[in-house]
């Protein structure tokens, strides 16, 4: 199902609050970069935050203390986080200065300060996957991706909200809708929608995003910044609240390629005790960025320009035709069909079985939904297994698609960000949709279980980001960096900011946030 313009105008809640923020789209639209306060420490990428630390000419604590600044102005609007862990950051960034002092350099994301989607478990924080049922609940581990980056130094700023359990494709969370930082009327993506927010509007230098559908990416493109998922079992998942774990990454939201590069060095590595682990070569992927890319050789999937609005055919065929100048050209290209792959929802059972049993009245309408269909398919164990054989005889030959090309590039969304009330409208609609014909295409990357990565090409002619993907064969994360750093290089989409000022206006529909917001503070 195609969204229309005419249905976005028609469902937009609130026309002074509507004419307020469309105007300030209109004028990034346009070009501008708005004046949002942003323009010191907070803003800077995480590269050259890395590179200042290293130089010594600004502190861990400096670059704290400025994101918590703009956490503490911009939440508020946003509702991006559900907990800030002010006291612990700070006290984190305080040992990175003095290691960095000390010249016990770990790397560059040492003294960096990042924030993680609220399904991925850390120690002593609480970990509320954005429901009621674990409002209080506070893990005794951290996730191990999460120990991966506390290694390299990185300094935790918070959690941030998400779709409830990340299931499904609305906007559902207990601590309420996250809103897109372009504009406050608008979705900024499921289900890493804080995180995606967060990265957009300055309040961190990158955000960890799970992905069984393309939720690190969808976010990246709605929110105007880059969303990267490695190959399936690259990055370790143990210790974060499962959805469809034979779907499941992990993956980073940052403001550039080269930020998101960095981070996945960070993240990726073996975990004997994660079943979904594998083992391959340390990778220095800001090193692999760098490699040339004019001979390679790229693909338009067929079938997957179907359906897209016209804003968002024109920014990426657009970006595609650059491309094309810049390597030795685009050829069609056949993707497999899914089939009975993708049929794996109901492994969602195994984990939620216990706790909606006892509690269902804890999840919110979507998400209760959505299990309780699960539960009344009762799905049979030798449908699951086929399931299963379909998606490893999937991911074993569809490499064989890139025989005669590198690398896919197609949009990452066939449509612009919806309006939030258009969201909570299909949450309370029983009668049956298909939410996620918006972004139908990010699917196939989890289940093939190949890389894709978002990068911004362009915007609508409302001042909306869009995002253009680029996907390549198993182990092929540093060709897909290369190409997305080229092509960022010979544009300047990434270098716009949203439109956000202390000033701008909140919508009226705040009644959607939880009773408990503003987020807990520590």
């Amino acid at each position: 199902m195609e969204i229309t313009r005419r249905k976005f105008t028609a469902l937009a809640g609130g026309a002074i609050a509507l004419h307020a923020v469309r105007s300030l789209s209109l004028n990034a639209q346009a070009g501008n970069v708005a004046d949002s306060g942003n323009h010191g420490l907070a803003s800077l990428t995480l590269a050259e935050a890395a590179a200042k630390l290293r130089a010594r000419q600004v502190t861990s604590v400096e670059l704290t203390q400025a994101c918590l600044e703009q956490i503490e102005i911009y939440n508020p609007k946003l509702d991006a986080f559900i907990t800030v862990t002010r006291q612990q950051a700070l006290a984190e960034a305080r040992q990175a200065d003095v290691e960095i002092r000390a010249d016990k350099y770990r790397g560059p994301l040492q003294g960096i300060p990042f924030a993680l989607k609220d399904n991925i478990d850390t120690a002593g924080i609480r970990t509320t996957a954005g429901s009621a049922l674990f409002e209080d609940r506070v893990p005794g581990q951290n996730a191990t991706v999460v120990g991966l980056l506390k290694a390299a130094g990185a300094v935790l700023l918070g959690k941030t909200n998400l779709m409830e359990f990340a299931i499904g494709a609305s906007n559902s969370s207990y601590w309420g809708p996250v809103r897109n930082p372009w504009n406050l009327l608008r979705y900024s993506g499921g289900s890493s929608s804080g995180s995606g927010a967060a990265v957009a509007a300055d309040l961190c230098y990158a955000a960890l995003g799970t992905d069984d559908g393309g939720s690190v990416r969808i976010p990246a493109s709605y929110c105007g910044i880059v969303g990267f998922k490695a190959t399936y079992g690259l990055v370790p998942i143990r210790g974060i609240i499962p959805g469809v774990t034979s779907l499941n990454h992990c993956g980073p939201l940052a403001r550039t390629v080269e930020d998101a590069a960095i981070m996945l060095t960070g993240m990726a590595g073996y975990d004997r005790l994660d079943i979904t682990s594998v083992e391959h070569p340390r990778e220095d992927y800001v090193a692999g960025m760098q490699q040339p890319v004019k001979d390679l050789r790229l693909g338009m999937p067929v079938g997957h320009f179907d359906n897209l609005q016209p804003d968002v055919e024109k920014a990426v065929m657009t970006a595609i035709d650059l491309l094309r100048g810049m390597t030795k050209g685009v050829t069609d290209v056949t993707l497999p069909p899914l089939g009975g792959a993708a049929n794996l929802d109901s492994e969602m059972l195994a984990f939620h079985e216990p706790y909606f049993k006892a509690h269902p009245d804890k999840y919110m309408a979507a998400v209760r939904r959505s299990l309780a269909a699960e539960t009344a398919a009762n799905v049979r164990a030798v449908d699951y297994i086929r399931s299963l054989q379909a998606l490893e005889e999937i991911r074993r030959t569809v490499d064989d698609c890139f025989r005669d090309v590198d690398l896919v590039v197609l949009a990452t969304t066939r449509v612009v960000a919806p309006t939030i009330e258009e969201l909570l409208k299909r949450e309370v609609n029983t009668t049956p949709q298909d939410p996620e014909s918006d972004f139908p295409d990010c699917i196939f990357f989890d289940v093939y279980g190949l890389p894709a990565i978002s990068v911004p090409c362009g915007f609508s002619s409302t001042g909306l980001p869009i995002g253009l993907t680029i996907a390549g064969p198993h182990f092929s994360e540093s060709r897909v960096l290369a190409l997305a750093n080229a092509y960022e290089k010979a544009t300047d989409w990434h270098k716009r900011r949203p439109p956000l000022t202390p000033a701008t206006p909140v919508p009226l529909s705040r009644q959607f946030r939880h009773r408990n917001f503003p987020p807990h503070w520590s």
